[in-house]
Parts: structure tokens; C-alpha cells; sequence
């Protein structure tokens, strides 16, 4: 009986690693096959799945743990065609912004926006990261989105469901070999 318990615990235990190994194979995985979403289409993301995309982003690091950003989440369809102007019924813009915006707010502004970006891709949702409409952001829409007095946008990341059968083979840039962007000294 003794053999028999302990072969059950040492199966046990096995089978605990290996899923445990399984999953950080897959948060790889979600790195290594995400992908800039073009072909957005109509449809709603959910609240549940808005809640969990978000909840990456207030995980990411940040400098000293400051956590300065501001998540604004743009869900009427004229706002988010005044950003983005091809944006789809359903679609979503999350605004990250932080007060001021020096080197470490930025960085820590993107950190947030990789997290949400690679949340949305891990939950099936195409996302995009956007940088060139923030300009037109900071200069003529703080007050429609609501963005507090000296916050500045920073980034924005666009969630929403895309056409299928694409992933990150048919749709992703090229990429340059590792050999050619990484030195060893």
C-alpha cells in the first residue's frame, strides 16, 4: 500500500510540473506569436475579458513601484474615430496616460501598454499599440477624454476582435534574425 501511495505521489508531482511547465511554455508562446492587428472587425470585447486586459496593465512593473499611469478607455465610437480613425463598432482604446511625462513615466507607460497589448492577444483579441495620434491627443482632446489636469497621453493600445484564420505567421511584420540584433561580449 505504501508503494502504492508513494508511486501515486511521485506521479502526482510529475504531472504538477509538467503543467507547470506547460504554462510558461504558453505565456512564451503568447510572447513569441503576437502580432500588430490591421484587420480589425465589429464586435464587442467583454466587460470580463476588459477587466482581465486591464489587470495586466496595472501588474506591469514600474520604477519604484509608482505605477504613474491612467488607464482611459474609450468606448464611444465618435471619440475613437477622432483618435483612430478607422476604428470598429466594439473596439476599444485604452489611452495611457501619467502626470507629466518624464523618461521613467514613459517607460513604465509602455511597460503597461506591452501587458495589455499581449493580455488582449492571450484572451483571442487582436491589438495594436498606437503612438502617432497622441500629439493630436494631448493637443485638442484631454478634456473630451477626461485625462486630469497635467496628465499628458503617453500611448494608446486599440483591443478588438479581427477577421480570422490570422496569426502571427500571415500577419506579422518580418522580423530581423536574432544573430543580427544581439551581441555577446
Amino acid at each position: 500500500m505504501m508503494k502504492k501511495i508513494g508511486l501515486f505521489c511521485v506521479t502526482l508531482a510529475l504531472f504538477a510540473g509538467l503543467a507547470g511547465a506547460q504554462e510558461n511554455k504558453s505565456g512564451i508562446q503568447a510572447i513569441l506569436n503576437h502580432y500588430a492587428a490591421r484587420n480589425f472587425t465589429t464586435g464587442a470585447v467583454s466587460q470580463e475579458d476588459l477587466d482581465q486586459i486591464l489587470l495586466a496593465g496595472i501588474r506591469s512593473p514600474s520604477a519604484n513601484n509608482r505605477q504613474p499611469w491612467l488607464f482611459t478607455v474609450v468606448r464611444s465610437p465618435a471619440l475613437a474615430r477622432q483618435i483612430v480613425s478607422n476604428n470598429e463598432e466594439g473596439n476599444v482604446l485604452i489611452v495611457i496616460s501619467a502626470e507629466g511625462g518624464t523618461s521613467a513615466q514613459i517607460l513604465d507607460c509602455a511597460l503597461a501598454a506591452q501587458s495589455i497589448y499581449l493580455a488582449a492577444q492571450a484572451l483571442g483579441y487582436g491589438s495594436r499599440i498606437y503612438t502617432g495620434p497622441i500629439n493630436s491627443i494631448n493637443q485638442s482632446l484631454k478634456t473630451q477624454l477626461g485625462l486630469p489636469a497635467g496628465h499628458n497621453a503617453i500611448v494608446l493600445v486599440r483591443v478588438g476582435r479581427v477577421r480570422g484564420n490570422v496569426d502571427a505567421q500571415t500577419a506579422a511584420s518580418a522580423r530581423a534574425a536574432v544573430n543580427t540584433k544581439v551581441q555577446y561580449k
